[in-house]
């Protein structure tokens, strides 16, 4: 193959895998279910992994660590599901599911090899778990997970106790800093703060 196939075959790749990251927006986080949340109200992949990259930005930050590459380890952590599915705490103690590393690798084949690089090194860090960011981008899937178990909670659904395991699982001090904060508040205050304060005057 030449130069100019193998660059063609790279992009054609590169844009399927891309496509399928798409596939997130359509796969349901499928532990909610057991706590009593109808599917209708259960959140996607795609959502979790959104919020779960602004939580990481936020961590990062206050650990004084690298924001940027907690952000892309948040961005990917889940990309591997759209091969083996959400798998929860229950469905692990009697299925085992390919390791994330080996998914992502069959998801990369092919794509242009910077960008199986980038990829790739991401979700081995995250699944190993070693770096600073990489336990920043941990902490950030499980405050994401906490944050919409107290939003279910607020409009009456219960979470059989997701809370506080999540709470648990947390590794640094400024994730377990901000959990007490959100479990101390209710999730609409962000709003209520907003519209009780003076408007701030638009600039000339």
């Amino acid at each position: 193959m030449n130069e100019q196939s193998s660059q063609t075959t790279n992009t054609a790749a590169t844009a399927a895998l891309l496509f399928e990251a798409g596939a997130l927006r359509n796969l349901p986080r499928t532990g909610w279910p057991y706590d009593g949340i109808p599917l209708s109200a259960t959140e996607t992949v795609a959502e979790h992994s959104h919020r779960t990259t602004v939580i990481g930005v936020a961590l990062a930050a206050m650990e004084g660590v690298d924001p940027a590459r907690t952000a892309l380890l948040c961005a990917l952590h889940d990309l591997h599901e759209t091969r083996i599915g959400d798998q929860t705490p229950v469905t692990r103690r009697y299925v085992t599911t390919a390791d994330p590393r080996k998914a992502t690798a069959d998801q990369l084949a092919g794509a242009h090899p910077a960008v199986g690089s980038t990829v790739a090194g991401a979700v081995e860090e995250f699944e190993e778990g070693r770096t600073l960011e990489a336990r920043c981008a941990r902490d950030a899937d499980k405050l994401d997970c906490l944050y919409r178990a107290l939003e279910y909670q607020a409009v009456g659904y219960p979470t059989g106790g997701k809370v506080e395991r999540c709470r648990a699982a947390l590794i640094t001090d400024s994730a377990r800093s901000v959990a007490d904060a959100a479990a101390a508040m209710d999730p609409r205050q962000w709003q209520s703060t907003l519209l009780s304060a003076p408007a701030t005057p638009a600039s000339s």
